[in-house]
């Protein structure tokens, strides 16, 4: 299995740490709002991955990071007259569910910043002593001059660098020092939630959060850390500048791994274009299946354009796939009666005999170079435009397709015994609105009667039409 790695732009074999067992860092949200489709993209992203890892036989333990204290949390809980952690709470809840919602179950730990306070202070009293970070009246920061490593995940150069943090303090020795921990004692702060530590009451810097998380459930040294690619600077090279000066050991992971960008027609997703879509908002129209067909349609590094369009396109290509299915399992449920008889059957089945095997493996070898979805997912549409009709086959074939199928759904984390109705039901919602359109033309043209017939036959069939 090969695995690209931002770190050194290039595929690398899967070399874990100890064998077989792979520990899987990914950057999680900043809990102040709902989870908008971009963070859905991402987390499907390493959903499937850590899937495929273990459809492969690897042990993995993947942990995403909740950062629940926040400027942005402070700010937004301000606006809305509420206290803080009560939003952090509210919103965390609300992203588990999204994510619920999108099939995204293989995260086993969500670990809060806010739970690990004793390992952030810990941390950054280290960084002190070791000579990397240095305190100043408003707080404590981390000293990039001293890390001579620093910009060689996003290939930059520090003096090269413009200030990522709009920090107006003279006493920062370089202006991109950044903030490991934000003193919070004066009368300005006050309301605002603190914590005790050897430079007064505050609260920590991003970045630091993710190392103590990670030092303390994996140390210094794990497999790979993933995220999405506007992370790579500055959070990620932060977190390369202070867990590997801390420990003294490096690499910090084996294998950066990012998702690219997810725009919306063509354009960058924000609030000021109007083209903001929470998961929550998608959900109300299209079904999960559909959306993580289509996040895996684009190879988790590239970037992926969102439109009804594209949704569109995805829903048509499954539902083939789910009709396909649907053929085989009328076949195999007509064979056996007892479902437990069918079930040990499919997870026996091996008869790969008359079937276009190469094809079949075809789709392993594709997760296998980098998890390739897109291109797994062609050998999908190749396998099912070679077989042609599933009655020509024996019955040994057919449950070794469907044990194809079942390893094929388990990995994308999508239900392929459930043909979607949506494209159905998109049909009909466009040929209720042209007729909704001819009532209106009948009805400016004075012919009443036409037009009041055509509204009680929809009245009569449950779609409720008034005429003000």
């Amino acid at each position: 299995m090969k695995v690209y790695s931002t770190m050194t732009r290039e595929k690398q074999d899967l070399k874990t740490i100890n064998n077989k067992r792979v520990k899987l860092f990914v950057c999680g949200p900043t809990v102040y709002d709902d989870a908008h489709i971009g963070h859905g993209r991402t987390y499907i992203s390493f959903d499937t991955i850590k899937r495929y890892l273990e459809y492969s036989g690897y042990s993995v333990f993947y942990i995403e990071n909740i950062t629940d204290i926040d400027d942005k949390i402070i700010n937004r809980s301000k606006e809305i007259g509420i206290d803080s952690s009560t939003l952090a709470k509210k919103y965390e809840k609300r992203f588990i569910e999204d994510m619920h919602s999108l099939n995204v179950h293989k995260v086993n730990l969500f670990a809060r910043a806010t739970d690990h306070m004793d390992e952030i202070i810990d941390q950054i009293t280290r960084l002190i002593k070791k000579g990397y970070a240095y305190e100043t009246e408003d707080g404590v920061y981390y000293n990039i001059d001293k890390f001579e490593d620093f910009g060689k995940l996003s290939n930059r150069k520090i003096d090269e660098l413009e200030s990522h943090r709009d920090i107006a303090d003279t006493e920062k020795h370089n202006p991109n020092d950044f903030v490991l921990w934000k003193k919070r004692e004066a009368p300005e702060f006050e309301g605002e939630p603190k914590w005790d530590s050897p430079w007064g009451k505050g609260r920590p810097g991003w970045h630091i959060e993710d190392t103590a998380i990670t030092e303390h459930y994996f140390g210094p040294q794990y497999d790979v850390h993933g995220g999405g690619l506007d992370l790579i600077f500055p959070h990620h090279e932060a977190e390369i500048a202070q867990i590997e000066a801390v420990s003294e050991k490096k690499p910090l992971v084996r294998y950066w791994m990012h998702t690219g960008f997810l725009n919306v027609s063509g354009e960058k997703m924000s609030k000021s274009l109007g083209n903001f879509i929470t998961i929550r908002e998608l959900l109300k129209d299209w079904d999960a299946n559909v959306f993580r067909f289509f996040v895996l349609s684009t190879h988790y590094r590239s970037p992926i354009d969102f439109s009804k369009d594209s949704l569109h396109q995805a829903e048509k290509s499954l539902n083939k796939i789910q009709t396909f299915n649907e053929s085989l399992n009328t076949l195999l449920t007509n064979e056996f009666e007892n479902p437990d008889e069918l079930t040990d059957k499919i997870v026996n089945a091996n008869q790969k005999e008359e079937l276009p095997s190469k094809i079949m493996d075809n789709f392993f070898d594709a997760m296998d170079d980098d998890f390739n979805t897109p291109k797994a997912i062609s050998s999908i549409f190749e396998f099912i435009k070679e077989i042609k009709d599933l009655n020509t086959y024996s019955m040994g074939n057919l449950l070794t397709i469907k044990k194809w199928f079942n390893d094929i759904s388990y990995i994308f984390g999508i239900d392929l015994n459930n043909t979607d109705s949506s494209e159905t039901d998109s049909s009909s919602d466009d040929l209720l609105e042209i007729i909704l359109n001819i009532r209106e033309k009948l009805r400016e043209n004075k012919q009443y009667d036409l037009s009041d017939e055509i509204r009680d036959e929809l009245n009569n069939h449950g779609i409720e039409v008034n005429d003000s």
